[in-house]
């Protein structure tokens, strides 16, 4: 159905021929990842939420989302990843680029069509994501909402109806205490109980500064 398949192909080869297989990442979703206990969020690329959907010519959807994390995951499998930070995005990630080899996942992420490039705050990957329009790949397929307008109608839509206006849900269970914004798989399932010490927050920073933190989508 992605018509980023052969590329990807190639990308993986790449890897496994000269790659070292040393400390392996945890994937948190298509453009962010945890290595050596950094947290990292891509610079200069927005990936699907782990829950978007994307449209096809067809008029049919299809799991953008979920096809980012799972790119991102694949591509590094158990191979380190180096990463070499800017600046701290205020939510505790290092805004970076990050390297397998010399590969560069950000521009990689871009050039599958699996990211759009953040013309918000870099143009880094501007031309890469001309070359994914062109060839129609990823999330160029058909006209789909941006990661960030998608965050934007679901923040507006669930913060309406959340306690004083504040919609990320914290959570706590086995797996810990982790939260979910409005944009989570799993935010409409989420049920918060109070008397268990789960609590609302009104930003990403603040349930972040409380001990949560956001779920992993990726291995």
């Amino acid at each position: 159905m992605l018509r980023c398949s052969a590329r990807f192909a190639i990308v993986v080869l790449l890897i496994i021929a000269f790659a070292p297989l040393l400390e392996a990442a945890t994937i948190v979703d298509g453009d962010t990842l945890i290595v050596r206990g950094v947290t990292y969020r891509l610079e200069g690329i927005d990936a699907p939420e782990h829950a978007q959907l994307c449209n096809l010519p067809s008029g049919k959807e299809w799991a953008c989302g979920k096809q980012a994390t799972d790119l991102l995951t694949s591509m590094i499998g158990d191979h380190e990843v180096r990463c070499e930070g800017t600046d701290n995005d205020g939510y505790g990630r290092v805004i970076g680029t990050c390297f397998l080899g010399a590969l560069n996942l950000n521009r990689e992420m871009v050039l599958s069509g699996m990211a759009w490039a953040f013309v918000k705050y870099s143009n880094a990957y501007v031309e890469e994501e001309r070359v994914a329009k062109s060839a129609k790949l990823g999330v160029w397929q058909a006209p789909s909402k941006p990661a960030w307008v998608f965050r934007e109608e679901k923040w507006n839509s669930s913060s309406q109806i959340a306690p004083e206006g504040c919609p990320i849900k914290g959570n706590i269970s086995r797996n810990g205490r982790i939260y979910h914004a409005p944009w989570s798989p799993w935010y409409s399932r989420t049920k918060i109980n109070l008397s268990k010490g789960e609590r609302w927050f009104c930003s990403e920073a603040e349930a972040i500064e409380a001990g949560w933190r956001a779920p992993h989508w990726g291995r």
